[in-house]
């Protein structure tokens, strides 16, 4: 066999692996991934009959059972410089107020 085939052969099998990479990549993150990875790096401080609480949790659906929840009106022991609810505390951050998912992944990094 001359260079050429061999060129030839390697490219194939090049683009063949590479092939294989790129289709043997993880799936799409699912929500469920999400609200795991943002219940992991936050804290979410809500108060029974908040009106805007119940609208973040609307917003993860079933999928709000994975995030860190503290809920002042029965642990108000942990609820000391909350003055507002929901409250996300993010790396020592206040952000109150309902947040966007994408705006939590953003300041979670997920």
């Amino acid at each position: 066999m001359n260079k050429r085939n061999w060129t030839t052969i390697i490219v194939i099998l090049a683009v063949i692996i590479l092939a294989v990479i790129i289709m043997s990549r993880p799936g799409s993150v699912t929500p469920q991934d999400v609200a795991e990875c943002i219940g992991e790096n936050s804290e979410l401080y809500i108060q029974l009959g908040c009106h805007a609480c119940e609208t973040q949790e609307e917003m993860f659906g079933e999928n709000y059972k994975y995030l860190n929840v503290i809920d002042c009106f029965f642990e108000k022991e942990k609820c000391s410089g909350i003055r507002v609810t929901p409250t996300w505390i993010i790396d020592g951050e206040k952000y109150e107020g309902v947040q966007s998912i994408e705006k939590l992944k953003e300041l979670t990094v997920c």
